[in-house]
């Protein structure tokens, strides 16, 4: 098979269902996003030492492209497309809970970094709350999306914050306070 099929040479792609859409449009915008966020776990990922949680972060980065193949889909799509669940949306709060209780309490802003793989988990946050807005640009505009995808997206960041700070406390780094001017 090739990678490359001269389809797109003129800005055009095409979505699950088969329409062809401006490679600019909110929907490619939205799952190019996920897959930037994906590519970006991926390079947090493999930068850690600590690699316990690897297998989850991988289940993550598979509901990125579950997620992703969610908003290639409008509502012409006659296709199957992979399941997404609360139970999904509540693992990452369970691990947001358990990395909680190894980390200081938060008590003001941080400043990103700690160590390499802290520092590119705060870029997969960035990215996460990115492809959050991109989401919410598709809901604006009257496009439909599943229902659970805006939620997976926002608790996600939230477990890329908490995440950071965890390989920081684990690779021993060092976590900084902002202290802003007076």
């Amino acid at each position: 098979m090739k990678i490359y099929t001269k389809t797109g040479d003129k800005g055009q792609t095409s979505l699950v269902s088969g329409e062809r859409v401006p490679k600019n449009h909110l929907r490619i915008e939205a799952y190019g996003t996920v897959d930037e966020l994906n590519s970006t776990m991926a390079v947090m990922k493999d930068s850690a030492s600590y690699n316990v949680i690897n297998p989850f972060l991988e289940e993550v980065q598979s509901l990125l492209f579950t997620i992703g193949s969610h908003l290639a889909a409008t509502e012409k799509n006659q296709m199957s497309l992979p399941d997404l669940s609360q139970k999904d949306i509540d693992e990452l709060e369970q691990g947001i809970d358990e990395m909680n209780q190894n980390l200081e309490p938060l008590r003001n802003f941080i400043i990103p970094g700690g160590d390499l793989s802290s520092s590119y988990a705060h870029v997969a946050r960035t990215i996460c709350r990115r492809a959050e807005r991109r989401v919410i640009d598709l809901l604006g505009a009257d496009e439909s999306i599943h229902p659970l995808i805006l939620p997976y997206l926002n608790r996600l960041s939230d477990y890329l914050f908490t995440l950071a700070r965890f390989y920081t406390h684990q690779h021993k780094g060092l976590e900084t306070a902002w202290k802003p001017r007076s």
